[in-house]
């Protein structure tokens, strides 16, 4: 038995390749507008603008971005393999623009009463990470 063997028989953790300039840019303090424009695929990009909208009270706003790094992270993580379910560890960097946006969905989702997209977004992220849904709230 290999030592990265899945013990539980479920699929085994999918990692999205690493795309570090959007993330190196977002760190340098380049505003995530700019980043998206330049990287649209960057879920990264997509969940700090869905951060920023929700922090500064635009609610709808924040949920079309959120839903736009979301979807743009499914495409991502299909074509790594992923295949509906399975894990998608918080610990691999590059999966969490994925998970960020995931979160972000689900509280922008939440806050305009949209209480059943709420539940899915939050056991989605819960049986993705679970340490991505403790980290991010």
């Amino acid at each position: 038995m290999g030592i990265h063997e899945n013990l539980l028989g479920g699929p085994p953790p999918t990692h999205l390749p690493d795309d570090p300039e959007p993330r190196e840019l977002l760190a340098a303090g380049e505003p995530p507008a700019d980043v998206a424009a330049k990287y649209p695929t960057s879920s990264l990009a997509w969940a700090r603008l869905a951060d920023d909208a929700f922090e500064r009270g635009s609610v709808v706003e924040s949920y079309a971005y959120a839903r736009t790094g979301y979807h743009r992270g499914l495409d991502a993580l299909r074509r790594s393999g992923w295949k509906g379910h399975g894990p998608v560890p918080w610990e691999h960097e590059p999966n969490r623009g994925f998970l960020r946006a995931l979160h972000a969905l689900a509280r922008a989702a939440q806050s305009i009463g949209e209480q059943a997209e709420y539940e899915r977004c939050a056991t989605f992220l819960r049986d993705s990470s679970a340490t991505a849904a403790d980290t991010l709230g």
